[in-house]
């Protein structure tokens, strides 16, 4: 029998840009999911998973609710949806050379699903690792291999629009920089002194993540590939050469939006780095720059909505410093960073209007527990 869990995320900084090849930096939180497993001696892979209708943040399993999955791994593995996770996660890790045979798995989560705190990835990858564990306990401790193999069961097995930093951020736990330019993961481990905390809350509206993710990769994506005729192959280009703003002009109007959007947030990102490495990060500097992260993501990126704005200005009218939508958007969760003396306060207000809220604290990345 092996024991394995994984941490939800929030992204600080860099939302939308990880699949542009660009920075984030992100933080483990703790709301974890995990999974138990073991062998059997035939090669049926029964799963049972904590049961979807159990999604809100907060929710507890209490009538122990669960959807069961049966494979035969003696048989082809054909996906018969573009989120066949199971099979595609047996598939890759025979890929990458493990045994994977008959086994009992049952998955438990806290984390609220479609929201935005990446349930699919850490569903996967505490799912991928597990499998991984009962085949080689010592490779399954790589979280770097365990987040790479997760990415390609999740994102590259189906040619979805995806991007890397969930499965690292879970992954590697702790608050950490992911460098996505050279096509693979480049994790700098940060620490971030301040007296604030962060709160999280649920929207209880659900989201399209694909469609989400579609409408604000791919725009960007052929706006930089018109661009392309001045030299320009990345938002990383404008953030170099302020001078090369001025050919975002010949896009059309929509194009310019996100692009706009997305160099505003890249230097967002580069800011927030240097501040916390060089330890001038304060309390009003970290709100300020969520604020306008978000604002390039509702404004920009057109993928906040009218129920996160409505949350976020409760928590600012009850002191928070600023705060952002998390994930995707398009609905889900959300969070805002705040005094700790006013955390308490703005959980209420929020409760008060009828979302559910949480503080948060910082925690670990995947984990075999003993």
């Amino acid at each position: 029998m092996v024991h394995v869990s994984t941490p939800s995320r929030i992204c600080l900084f860099g939302e939308h840009q990880d699949y542009l090849g660009l920075e984030v930096i992100a933080s483990a939180i703790n709301l974890r999911f995990s999974a138990r497993a073991e062998k059997r001696a035939d090669s049926w892979l029964n799963i049972r998973i904590r049961d979807k209708s159990i999604g809100e943040l907060g929710a507890k399993n209490t009538e122990n609710k669960y959807e069961e999955y049966h494979i035969d791994t003696a048989a082809p593995l054909v996906y018969e949806n573009k989120r066949d996770y199971f099979k595609s996660a047996v598939n890759v890790l025979r890929k990458a050379g493990f045994s994977i045979g008959g086994a009992d798995v049952t998955l438990d989560s806290e984390i609220p699903i479609g929201k935005g705190m990446c349930s699919s990835t850490t569903m996967v990858l505490v799912f991928t690792a597990a499998l991984a564990a009962l085949s080689d306990p010592k490779r399954a401790q790589d979280p770097m291999e365990m987040a790479l193999l997760a990415w390609k069961a999740e994102v590259e097995e189906f040619n979805e629009p995806g991007g890397m930093m969930d499965q690292y951020a879970s992954a590697l736990g702790g608050m950490v920089h992911l460098d996505f330019s050279t096509g693979a993961a480049v994790p700098t481990r940060l620490s971030l002194d301040l007296d604030g905390c962060f709160i999280l809350f649920d929207s209880l509206q659900d989201k399209d993540t694909i469609k989400v993710l579609g409408d604000s990769k791919y725009p960007t994506q052929e706006a930089l590939k018109q661009l392309g005729r001045y030299g320009i192959t990345s938002i990383r280009d404008f953030y170099n050469d302020p001078s090369l703003e001025k050919y975002v002009d010949t896009l059309d109007e929509l194009h310019q939006r996100k692009v706009r959007a997305n160099i505003d947030n890249y230097r967002i990102q580069r800011e927030a780095l240097s501040l916390i490495q060089e330890g001038r990060m304060t309390d009003e500097k970290m709100g300020e720059l969520l604020n306008r992260h978000q604002a390039n993501l509702r404004d920009g990126l057109g993928i906040s909505t009218p129920v996160i704005d409505k949350i976020l200005e409760t928590a600012m009218a009850h002191g928070a410093y600023g705060g952002k939508f998390n994930g995707s958007g398009g609905g889900g969760c959300l969070y805002c960073y705040a005094p700790r003396e006013k955390a308490e306060e703005i959980v209420r207000a929020a409760n008060d209007i009828g979302y559910p809220a949480m503080i948060l604290h910082q925690d670990k990345g995947l984990t075999i527990h003993d």
